[in-house]
């Protein structure tokens, strides 16, 4: 039996270590109560361009792919999972706008500096313009792998938070309240559930090993990382981002 392709692409050994994007400086320091808040107010600046553009923008991309046809009756496997895609396309475009509105409660409710006040990371720029490649000049195949390798990325990474959280004193730190919350809504099990259909979406692909779509599989898992890595803000980068 084939080994299924995200069990392959998770296997692989990339130019940048899993671990240099899922346990980065920042998740440690966000796990540890030690994360300044003004960094932290930076990442979640990112973040929201990010979802509240790129990630919808992708999305729909996407959903130009599917290969649709009148020749597939409506009960046949091609339509079906075709539906599949569709539901879990849509569920992801609800879910990203409930995470832009829990950024700006987040922002708010924990008083953090504000989101306006910093400028786009490089980081940001590269990370939304891959999407924007990818969606525009990929195939389906290619955007829904990708989508897997972002969601499974950060879930690991935001667990990994999550497994120091129980080592920080209360009180270390002043965003570690803003960090339990947004640790709770990436770590949550409807979260876990989605990475989990995503990937059950990317190993029913017709992907073989050893072909051409196969090899771009490989290419995307260690973009993905490389991306997620550089997408962590570094400490000191609260001091140079701010806007003119």
């Amino acid at each position: 039996m084939a080994v299924p392709l995200t069990n392959h692409l998770t296997s692989l050994s990339t130019p940048r270590p899993y671990s240099a994007a899922t346990e980065h400086a920042f998740l440690t320091a966000a796990g540890t109560g030690t994360l300044p808040l003004p960094l932290l107010s930076l990442y979640l600046s990112q973040d929201r361009i990010y979802a509240a553009h790129a990630y919808p923008r992708f999305l729909g991309q996407l959903l130009t792919h599917i290969p649709f046809s009148s020749q597939h009756p409506p009960d046949s496997p091609e339509e079906r999972f075709h539906g599949e895609i569709v539901d879990v396309l849509s569920g992801a475009l609800q879910n990203v706008r409930r995470e832009v509105a829990m950024f700006a409660e987040v922002e708010k409710r924990y008083d953090l500096p504000r989101f306006a006040q910093w400028r786009e990371r490089k980081a940001t720029r590269d990370y939304t313009a891959e999407m924007a490649r990818v969606g525009a000049l990929g195939s389906l195949e290619d955007g829904l792998v990708f989508l897997w390798a972002m969601e499974r990325v950060y879930l690991d990474a935001w667990s990994y938070v999550k497994s120091l959280l129980p080592n920080a004193t209360t009180g270390t730190g002043p965003a570690l309240p803003a960090i339990q919350q947004l640790v709770e809504n990436w770590t949550c099990p409807e979260f876990v559930h989605f990475v989990e259909t995503l990937e059950g979406l990317v190993n029913r692909l017709p992907i073989a090993p050893g072909s051409a779509a196969y090899v771009r599989a490989e290419e995307i898992w260690a973009r993905v990382v490389e991306l997620e890595e550089a997408f962590w803000p570094v400490g000191g980068e609260q001091l140079t981002t701010l806007s003119i």
